[in-house]
């Protein structure tokens, strides 16, 4: 979603990082450049103005700290304007309510309205541990019920089913009651999505609001659609009072001026984010590590959450625990890493999570994504448990079988045998050196450009 406005940002800023000074003459045309890239970033023109000028009076007749250079104190005052121009940080949600906590969601049709209540769903179930169930008020959609309840099965929070000759405000109600009766943390109700020009649909969010008294009310915004969701933004807020917005298809290649734009036009933050299609790709909008992300710069927090959440740590501490005693790393060992990478998005997504494309570009990219790691997954699970662990016996005739069990070929099998080495040998190095010495030469794996 940032890539363009990073890319031009990235260029902008490298020339003022390397000047001696900050001066009138390089801050105005600095800030030129940056205005450009901001408004093709399809930020709104207001907001625009406002940052541009903040930056100037900001950066002009500046003390500059003695720890910094006058570029990178230039580069402060940008990223702080760009949290500044997102808002502060709002992402809490409150559940010391009686139960259920009801939080409801709003929005057009198409912007993933569905997916993303099931994607908060899941969310507070696993992070807060708390009991979840779904509801959809959507009788006006062919199979939109449908779709809510296969979605809640994927993500295993319960369901209760509604029907499309009901009346949405009898959902609501008739979900609460049971909700109370089995003793449900929270109750996620599902709207259609509607026109905002649709007064009659406006009037039922209304009705459903005043009945649930939820929570959250959050708007699902299509990040695709630019400035039009501003305007459609504020007519919602006629109706409804919104609590916040929850911005999806992040992982697209839209222009990313409505997530710079619409805190400052609406006075509602960015409380989530989807990041991609799947049931688990959200993310907790952090208006810091996004101008860091935007500003091209590595979002350490945000990756080491992401692992957190996602390892089974208590097949790296046997890991650990094996290596730590002298047992040898076989096959099977390197299984549970691959099974754990595929949990974390494969080792691409971390490398560009980690660095920007900008730094690494794509034909270096480590060809490992989630094809990739399938793959492996299929071949060793093709072999017999002697060769999992015994890796040195796979020789021909074992090979051929190997990859006519796994759908693969004999070089699969080879590429995989090497990659199994490189890892052993790394293993080797941790129990041999320690971790810290180790990864103060994981420089040396890295391609020469970095």
């Amino acid at each position: 979603m940032f890539d363009n406005l990073t890319e031009r940002l990235s260029h902008t800023l490298r020339k003022i990082t390397h000047s001696g000074r900050l001066t009138e003459e390089n801050i105005k045309n600095t800030t030129r450049e940056v205005r450009k890239a901001l408004l093709e970033a399809d930020v709104v023109l207001s907001v625009v103005k406002k940052f541009i000028n903040n930056v100037k009076n900001k950066s002009i007749g500046l003390k500059i700290n003695k720890s910094l250079t006058p570029g990178q104190e230039f580069i402060k005052i940008v990223k702080n304007e760009l949290i500044l121009a997102m808002g502060e940080k709002n992402n809490k949600l409150n559940f010391s309510v009686q139960p259920p906590a009801i939080i409801l969601f709003i929005g057009l049709q198409g912007v993933g309205k569905t997916t993303s209540m099931v994607k908060l769903g899941k969310f507070i179930q696993e992070k807060h541990k708390k009991k979840i169930l779904t509801v959809s008020t959507d009788i006006y959609r062919a199979a939109a019920i449908k779709q809510l309840e296969i979605l809640s099965k994927q993500a295993k929070i319960d369901f209760f089913p509604s029907y499309e000759n009901q009346i949405p405000v009898d959902i609501v109600q008739k979900s609460i009651t049971y909700a109370q009766n089995k003793i449900y943390d929270v109750l996620l109700i599902d709207t259609a999505g509607r026109l905002h020009v649709n007064i009659k649909l406006m009037n039922e969010i209304k009705k459903i609001q005043i009945l649930s008294k939820p929570i959250e009310t959050l708007l699902v915004v299509d990040s695709m659609m630019g400035q039009d969701s501003i305007n459609m933004a504020n007519i919602f807020q006629n109706y409804v009072d919104i609590s916040g917005i929850f911005l999806t298809k992040t992982d697209s290649d839209s222009r990313s001026g409505i997530a710079l734009s619409i805190q400052n036009i609406t006075g509602k933050s960015i409380k989530f984010i989807g990041t991609g299609e799947k049931i688990h790709q959200l993310e907790k909008f952090y208006p810091e590590r996004m101008a860091n992300r935007i500003l091209g710069m590595e979002d350490v927090v945000s990756l080491i959450e992401d692992i957190e959440d996602k390892i089974d740590k208590s097949q790296i501490k046997k890991l650990t625990k094996k290596i730590k005693i002298g047992h040898n790393f076989d096959l099977n060992d390197f299984l549970i890493q691959i099974k754990q990478m595929k949990k974390i998005g494969g080792l691409n997504h971390l490398i560009e999570k980690f660095f920007h494309k900008n730094i690494l570009p794509e034909n270096q990219l480590i060809n490992c994504n989630e094809n990739t790691l399938n793959t492996i997954e299929a071949i060793i699970c093709s072999m017999t448990p002697k060769e999992k662990m015994t890796p040195k016996i796979i020789k021909g005739s074992r090979k051929k079988r190997i990859a006519l069990g796994s759908g693969t070929n004999i070089q699969d099998i080879n590429k995989l045998l090497k990659n199994f080495d490189d890892a052993k040998k790394m293993m080797k190095k941790i129990k041999k050196s320690g971790l810290g010495n180790m990864m103060r030469g994981v420089k040396n794996f890295l391609p020469k450009k970095f």
